[in-house]
């Protein structure tokens, strides 16, 4: 029996990349892509942003549109897989080998949580192949001397932790599509705003019945950020992704929702784009060696941060930005403040005891490790879970009570500690030890 990816694969052989136009006004800078599924639809998403970042005065435009270029491919894997089509067909571009197993990796990696909720069972190797059209630009003369810091800032506590930590360093904040959250955690720092557009006929099909589920959102703001950086004149590109998004989602695969946040991912884009644009803009995670639970025991010091601060994807959707506190992202983030935080305030955070809701006890046991998969959110790991439970074994509430009579487990962390391999220069890992060098 044929399922639906097999139909649409076979219906809907090719996407074409078809490259991307570029519209100037006084003001704003606005690229619109081309992705092309034949006899089924053409998409038009853009990407848009202020003429006034264009701050680097030594602006090489083959450079520039190969970063362009390149940054559709990864907007293209929204499209892609609405049909998975077996060829991906560029035109108006260049891609070399090494290229093409870089995204083919993106691809496969970033799809995993994808394939799993739709029960594809596919390698690699099949999923698709590049059909190239285009022919490699030679691209010399290119001069960049970059300073100071670019850090996304994406209104929850890890971005709040990395700005405190290099507050007295030349930061600027980047946002997509950005929120008064956003601007209020920035406060204090200069912002570059990006706006970006989903094609509104991706939602209609996904509304039909055609394949839909979750993207690598991170790998966006990697390409994103990387093209800011470059016309701003920022040498450092700051992430706040901590170590422990390498741990899987679907455990005992490497099935991981947050696949574009992981210590894999970084080096990869880190060693591409060195490769292939060949300008000093460095990439990296300042809070890559911390733990989540670590980055909350810091973040729980700084109060400021406290009632502005959102992560809740659910709530991002309603204005203001709100905590839904019925996810397991509202639930997780509580129990890693409640860990550091006097319960009441932690319940003036949320509005409530998300752990005195017995709604919720399906996602606290998939955050402990008692079911087949982690929730499919960007969350800590199942050890770090347990361990902030068990500062607070004392605390009368539901789940704490489910937790401590049946599935407590002695979990040790030692919160002064560097955890992970990371590619953070040592001037800025001498902040970090010192930040976390009191911790008990």
């Amino acid at each position: 029996m044929v399922n639906k990816f097999d139909e649409l694969r076979q219906k809907y052989s090719e996407i074409i990349y078809d490259g991307f136009n570029v519209d100037k006004s006084d003001e704003s800078y606005k690229i619109t892509y081309n992705f092309v599924i034949p006899n089924l639809v053409t998409f038009n998403p853009t990407v848009s942003f202020n003429n006034s970042l264009f701050i680097n005065k030594n602006i090489n435009e083959k450079l520039l549109n190969k970063i362009i270029y390149r940054l559709g491919l990864i907007e293209l894997i929204s499209y892609y897989k609405a049909v998975c089509p077996k060829t991906i067909v560029l035109n108006n571009g260049y891609i070399s080998k090494e290229e093409e197993s870089f995204f083919k990796k993106i691809f496969y990696n970033g799809l995993g949580e994808f394939f799993y909720q739709n029960n594809i069972n596919i390698s690699s190797d099949e999923l698709f192949s590049f059909e190239i059209n285009g022919s490699e630009d030679e691209i010399d003369n290119v001069i960049f001397n970059g300073e100071g810091n670019l850090i996304p800032i994406g209104g929850g506590k890890d971005s709040c932790v990395s700005l405190e930590l290099l507050k007295n360093k030349d930061n600027k904040c980047f946002m997509i599509n950005p929120k008064d959250v956003h601007f209020n955690c920035a406060d204090g720092f200069e912002s570059y705003a990006v706006k970006r557009t989903i094609d509104p006929k991706l939602i209609e099909l996904n509304k039909q019945g055609y394949l839909n589920g979750h993207t690598p959102f991170s790998a966006i703001v990697a390409f994103t950020s990387y093209l800011i950086a470059y016309i701003t004149n920022r040498k450092n590109i700051v992430l706040s992704n901590e170590g422990s998004a390498n741990e899987p989602t679907v455990i005992g695969t490497n099935i991981n929702h947050q696949y574009s946040k992981t210590y894999e991912f970084e080096k990869d884009f880190y060693d591409y784009t060195k490769n292939i644009f060949k300008i000093d803009i460095n990439y990296f995670s300042l809070l890559r060696p911390l733990k989540e639970v670590q980055i909350a025991y810091l973040f729980s010091k700084l109060n400021k941060y406290h009632n502005i601060f959102r992560s809740c994807n659910l709530g991002s959707k309603e204005t203001p930005w709100v905590w839904c506190t019925k996810c397991p992202k509202c639930l997780f983030i509580f129990i890693m403040l409640r860990a550091f935080l006097k319960k009441e305030d932690v319940i003036n955070i949320f509005g409530t005891n998300m752990l005195d809701d017995i709604e919720m006890k399906k996602d606290f046991l998939e955050l402990i490790g008692e079911a087949e998969t982690k929730p499919f959110e960007c969350i800590g790991t199942i050890d770090e879970v347990k361990y902030a439970l068990n500062r607070v074994l004392d605390d009368d509430s539901y789940l704490v009570k489910l937790y401590k009579d049946n599935y407590y487990e002695n979990i040790d962390i030692d919160l002064s500690k560097l955890y992970y391999e990371n590619n953070v220069p040592s001037i800025y890992l001498e902040l970090l030890k010192e930040a976390i060098n009191n911790a008990k």
